[in-house]
C-alpha cells in the first residue's frame, strides 16, 4: 500500500460494493503481507505463518468494512491498526503454542525451495538484522518495518504512530543511523 488508497473507493467499499470492495482488499494486501512477514519473520523457513496472518487481517478488514467511517485519517491507519492486533494476537499464540512438536512427514512434492547454504545464509542475515532491530527503541523499529519494510509513505506512518511526517522522517533518519552504527560495531565484533 504504497499509494494512498482512494477515498472514494473505501466509501464504495464501505457501502457494501463487492466490485470496490475486491479493489480495495487486492491494493492493500501486498502491504500487509510485507508487513505481517516483517514482524512475524520466517518460521520453519517460511512465512507461511506471517501470509496466514495477512489472509486474517483482510478478513477481518472486510468484516470491518461496513462499521468503517472516515475520521479524516488515512484509510492505512484503520488497516495497519487491525493488523497490528493480528500480529499480536499471533506472537501471544506462538507463544503459547511453543511447546507444540512438529511431524516429519515426508514430501509429496518436490521442494523448490532455496537450497542448503542459500537457506542458511538468508536465515543468518534475517537473524542478524532482527537481532539489530530489537536493540532499537519500540517506536523506531516501528517506523522502519512501515517505511521500509512496508513501503508506507511518511504521512501514512504519522499517522500511525501519532507524528507528524517530519518527525517521522526524522526518527526514520535517527533509526538508520543507529542500525548502521550497530551493524559496524557487530562487524568489528565479528573480526576481533
Amino acid at each position: 500500500m504504497t499509494a494512498a488508497i482512494e477515498p472514494a473507493l473505501v466509501r464504495r467499499a464501505a457501502e457494501g460494493d463487492p466490485t470496490a470492495t475486491t479493489a480495495l482488499i487486492g491494493a492493500v494486501r501486498p502491504g500487509l503481507v510485507r508487513y505481517c512477514r516483517a514482524k512475524l519473520g520466517r518460521v520453519g523457513g517460511a512465512y507461511t505463518t506471517a501470509d496466514d496472518i495477512a489472509q486474517e487481517v483482510c478478513l477481518a478488514l472486510f468484516r470491518a468494512l461496513p462499521r468503517y467511517h472516515d475520521q479524516g485519517r488515512p484509510f492505512s491507519a484503520f488497516v495497519y491498526g487491525i493488523a497490528a492486533h493480528k500480529v499480536a494476537d499471533a506472537q501471544r499464540a506462538a507463544i503459547r503454542d511453543s511447546a507444540v512438536t512438529t511431524t516429519d512427514a515426508p514430501l509429496e512434492q518436490p521442494d523448490n525451495a532455496p537450497g542448503p547454504e542459500q537457506q542458511a545464509v538468508a536465515t543468518d542475515l534475517a537473524r542478524r538484522l532482527s537481532v539489530l532491530l530489537d536493540r532499537l527503541p519500540d517506536l523506531q523499529r516501528e517506523i522502519i518495518l512501515l517505511r521500509v519494510a512496508v513501503g508506507l509513505s511518511a504521512d501514512e506512518v504519522g499517522t500511525i504512530v501519532g507524528m507528524s511526517a517530519a518527525a517521522v522522517r526524522v526518527a526514520q533518519s535517527r533509526a538508520l543511523a543507529r542500525l548502521r552504527t550497530l551493524a559496524g560495531e557487530e562487524l568489528d565484533e565479528v573480526a576481533a
